[in-house]
């Protein structure tokens, strides 16, 4: 069964309600230019469209909490708003809970790891794979899964499964293994065809930034990181001057690794051109030619 828009319940049962009376119990952190936007619309032009609310029992004077209309309780605060129309339904706190969900869900921007931190959320609250799943329209497997990924810190992976640029299971895979573990995984997907071209490039950064940034999605607000700025440190210098050599002793790693593929790939075809049968079946076959930098490092032994 889908789940009812929160704002269907008595739509005419409009009523004005105390702002400071009003609990939000799904806060959302919004975007500040989509937010100012929004104050000085309802400034010019007032209000389109009521928020939701439910009385909380046993109050006195009665308070409410807020199923749906974040943003526009916010913006009437800040316009120093005292009172704001209100649609009232008769909810309990967990149906609220998930009603907000839904509404999360119908919004045509959010972020992905935002909607996967609800369905946590409500998971812990106690709701069932299959309450969320049948709420949200998703199986309780994927339900399970996801939540699993979030118990374990998995942010970037579940962001990476919601945009699809990961398989689930994929995913699920690379986080029980270590850094090498993953490089291997991303090579039997693209063996089975799972992950080609962009795609393919995308997730090993994503790999390699999970591995030097850590599992978390850190929030940033217009390209710059909102957390207030530091200073400078010794000690943060020589954090950072170790972060940087263990980043090129990384690089450096992988360069020896591809030089040596390169010297198997090599010799390989040296052996391979040695055989007069092999190369009478790559001239039948039209194959007798090879790229000029490959061919003059197979003639000298060297990796090209």
């Amino acid at each position: 069964m889908m789940a009812k828009n929160p704002e269907e319940h008595h739509p005419n049962n409009v009523t004005l309600v105390p702002t400071d009376r009003i609990r939000v119990l799904n806060p959302r952190v919004r975007n500040p230019r989509t937010f100012a936007d929004m104050v000085e619309n309802i400034a010019k032009i007032g209000l389109k469209r009521p928020i939701t609310v439910t009385r909380r029992a046993e109050t006195d004077p009665q308070e409410y909490d807020l199923v749906c209309g974040q943003g526009r309780l916010e913006a009437f605060i800040e316009l120093k708003q005292k009172a704001i129309p209100a649609i009232v339904i008769e909810a309990d706190e967990s149906d609220c809970l998930v009603m907000s969900l839904v509404e999360n869900c119908a919004r045509r921007q959010h972020r992905p790891i935002d909607l996967m931190r609800e369905i946590g959320t409500l998971r812990e609250r106690g709701y069932s794979d299959r309450q969320i799943g049948d709420k949200i329209g998703v199986s309780p497997d994927y339900v399970g899964m996801i939540a699993g990924l979030l118990e374990r810190g998995e942010e970037r992976l579940v962001t990476a499964v919601e945009t699809g640029l990961l398989p689930l299971n994929l995913a699920i895979d690379i986080s029980k293994t270590d850094a090498e573990g993953a490089q291997r995984a991303l090579m039997d997907a693209y063996t089975q065809k799972k992950l080609r071209g962009k795609k393919l490039a995308a997730a090993r950064r994503l790999i390699e930034q999970r591995e030097a940034r850590g599992k978390k999605m850190h929030p940033k607000a217009y390209g710059r990181d909102s957390r207030s700025r530091r200073p400078l440190t010794s000690e943060a210098l020589v954090r950072a001057y170790q972060k940087e050599a263990d980043r090129q002793k990384l690089l450096i790693k992988k360069a020896e690794l591809t030089q040596g593929r390169l010297l198997f790939i090599c010799q390989a075809f040296r052996t391979l051109l040695e055989d007069d049968h092999f190369v009478t079946l790559l001239r039948a076959e039209g194959l007798e030619t090879m790229p000029t930098h490959l061919q003059v490092s197979v003639a000298d032994g060297v990796a090209p």
